[in-house]
């Protein structure tokens, strides 16, 4: 599979969309640069004429598009997810430009057969600090700070266009996908399933106060979300904490 094919397996995700004009553009930005899959969540009109006329031939993007009820669903069967924001979070993982996010996606894209995502926030509040959290990658375009005000179709545009020049210079340089295959990369249910374990773990075991719980699950998620777990590590890791639980019921039950 070369480098333009793979762009078939990035979800663009908008988040709350308020505008189907909006949604409209979107879809005619993806289909500008080869990408087709366009996830929904709660979009507050669609489908609509209006998208229908700003997609402007686009209109099988929006056809086939996925309207789900939350960011979670939207995430669901992908490794990867990088998120557009404007703004400085507490805690937030390094945050690239768009030139180096869409390399890293292109990379994990061809580090694995599976899905990754793109996600745009709502156009007036932007993406909550819960569906950052569910993100792997911050992205933030560096406009000019006394105007940074981008639309959602042109931020998609821009974005739609790093991640087709990217996937074009995998394309001419070496062989998109390597020839040993490489290990399979945990899906998001798979990744969100070990920090419920975590979580849950820690508690029983008296580290995590729930009643005060700080920002320590924020900083394990930051933690990482350095590394691209593995499926065999995610069960490695799961199977620790399943023998800590064990002990920790023992120890309860000893005394």
């Amino acid at each position: 599979m070369n480098g333009l094919s793979a762009l078939d397996r990035v979800r663009v995700v908008l988040s709350r969309p308020s505008h189907p004009g909006n949604i409209g553009a979107v879809a005619r930005a993806m289909k500008t640069m080869g990408l087709s899959r366009l996830w929904l969540v709660s979009p507050a009109l669609f489908p609509d004429p209006v998208a229908d006329a700003r997609a402007s031939g686009a209109g099988d993007v929006l056809a086939s598009a996925r309207v789900v009820g939350s960011l979670r669903e939207a995430l669901a069967g992908t490794v990867f997810a990088a998120a557009l924001t404007a703004r400085r979070r507490d805690l937030s993982l390094a945050r690239r430009d768009p030139r180096a996010a869409a390399a890293e996606l292109v990379q994990r894209l061809r580090d694995t057969s599976s899905e990754v995502a793109l996600v745009f926030g709502n156009e007036a509040s932007g993406l909550s600090n819960e569906e950052l959290g569910l993100c792997a990658l911050p992205v933030t375009i560096p406009a000019n700070p006394a105007y940074a005000s981008l639309n959602l179709g042109a931020a998609a545009q821009l974005m739609c266009y790093e991640l087709r020049l990217a996937a074009m210079g995998e394309e001419a340089g070496t062989p998109f996908l390597p020839a040993e295959p490489l290990p399979e990369a945990a899906t998001h249910e798979e990744t969100e399933g070990f920090f419920a374990h975590l979580e849950s773990s820690i508690v029983a075991s008296g580290f995590l106060d729930p009643a005060k719980p700080r920002r320590l699950m924020p900083r394990l998620r930051r933690l990482f979300g350095r590394v691209r777990l593995e499926k065999e590590e995610i069960a490695i890791l799961r199977g620790i904490l399943s023998s800590f639980d064990a002990g920790v019921k023992n120890n309860r039950q000893s005394q």
